[in-house]
Order: structure tokens, then sequence, then C-alpha cells
């Protein structure tokens, strides 16, 4: 796909992974529309992206906001051709601590966000893209969706994240067979260790440690404009279709 005037949709669009992205989108000549909670950091994506940007709030785990999020993009721009899915949230705890169950709203929270919320997103975008013109090869929209290392090397405390993530690995498949007579395309990255808001606050001496004893080369924390540029380079290579593909320096997860 030639992301020239195209319009792409991207959740989580206020930081990290998403904001990259947004930025690397709309330099390929796509007009963006940014979807987060954060209303703050949305304003500075909003003054980034220019006139062929677009911001709203939306919480992807609200069917009816995500829904105002997709409708106010055709809105603008007429239809949507990518959709990137970056939202999630990571909060953890251990099956049983201190004699406590695992607190059932922690659990509830992060499927709801990071598993139905990335379904909400597909289900509304899959909508607007069935209607597009076909380009060369027939193609109409693309998916792309993020999971996580963490789906298949879950550490302590990730119970509920790993299994929303290897929930977004486990619909890729399926909804790309769901989509292909439409000329859609799905598509997931499992990002590694990157460098973004989930990290940042550690101690220099504790990511360093955690880099050392995890990741094998480049040795380094991911950038997320190395995720962005796999985003971009997905929706231009029109060959690759229903795989979730790794990105993550051939990092392995400890336990802990």
């Amino acid at each position: 796909m030639n992301l020239q005037n195209k319009v792409a949709v991207v959740t989580g669009a206020a930081s990290g992974l998403g904001f990259a992205t947004c930025k690397i989108l709309a330099a390929a000549g796509a007009r963006v529309v940014g979807l987060d909670r954060d209303e703050t950091k949305l304003a500075m994506l909003a003054s980034e992206l220019g006139v062929n940007g677009l911001v709203r709030s939306v919480d992807v785990a609200d069917e009816a906001s995500v829904q105002a999020g997709i409708d106010a993009a055709v809105q603008a721009f007429g239809t949507i051709h990518v959709a990137v899915n970056c939202a999630g949230v990571a909060d953890s705890a251990k099956t049983l601590s201190r004699g406590q169950p695992f607190p059932l709203a922690t659990w509830s929270k992060v499927i709801a966000v990071n598993l139905t919320g990335t379904f909400n997103v597909i289900r509304f975008a899959a909508q607007v893209m069935s209607a597009n013109e076909p380009e060369v090869g027939g193609e109409r929209g693309v998916i792309i969706n993020t999971a996580s290392g963490a789906a298949w090397q879950g550490q302590i405390g990730q119970a509920a994240y790993s299994a929303s993530k290897a929930g977004v690995m486990g619909l890729t498949l399926p909804v790309a067979r769901d989509l292909a007579e439409f000329g859609i395309r799905v598509v997931t990255i499992a990002p590694g260790l990157f460098d973004t808001s989930m990290v940042a606050g550690l101690p220099e001496n504790v990511s360093q440690s955690i880099i050392n004893r995890m990741i094998l080369f480049p040795n380094r924390m991911g950038q997320a404009e190395e995720f962005g540029s796999l985003v971009r380079h997905i929706a231009e290579n029109q060959y690759l279709n229903a795989t979730t593909i790794s990105l993550d320096a051939g990092a392995r997860m400890s336990a802990r």
C-alpha cells in the first residue's frame, strides 16, 4: 500500500510506540488520526501532525467511544486504510500474593484494554475499510496489532498481561481469514523490551541489568521509531499477512 494520502488510525497515539508510529506514518504521506485517553498528550501530538492530522480522546475498551473515534476519522478524511492498535496497559499482580488471590478487577482491566480494545478497533475499522475502492492487487486496508514477547515468555506477575497479548496473537490468523475476501490484511507485531514509558521509571543500573541479561544484539532496548518503521513496512508490503513478527533483538525474558 502506498501511504501517500491514505488515512491511518492509531490507538495509544499519545505516547511511546503509538506516538512514534503516528509521526512515521505522517512522514510517509498519510493523514493520521491519533486516538488515546490522555487529552494533554494528544494536544502535543496534534501540534506534531498539523493539518493532516486529527486527535480524539477514546477509550478502546468502550464500544461507543471507539465507534465515535472511527466515525470522527471518516468524517474528517472520508475513510480508513490503516488501523494500528498500540493502546495497552501492563498492570501486574501475582496469582497468589500474601494469601490473597489475583484481583479480578486488575484482570478485567488488562483484558478489556489490551484484547477487547484491540478487537473493538479491528471490527469497526474493518467495516469502513471494506467499502474502500481496491488498490492494485485488490487491497482495501491493513490492520496492525501489538502483542508482546510476554505472550509466550510472561514474567512473574504477568498472568493477565501475557494472556491478553497471547489473545492478540491468537486472533491474528482467524481475523485475517475473515477479512481476506475484502482485501484486508491483518498483521501483529510482538515487541520485546522497548524504551517507553513502561520502563522509563527504572533506575539506570536496573534497566542496564535487564538489557545485559535478556537482550542478545544490539545490546540495548528498542526505540519506538524502530517499531514505527516496521509498521510502515507492513503497510507498504502487501505480501505480509496473517502473521506475528517478533521485534526484540533476540530477547529472552527471565522469570522476573
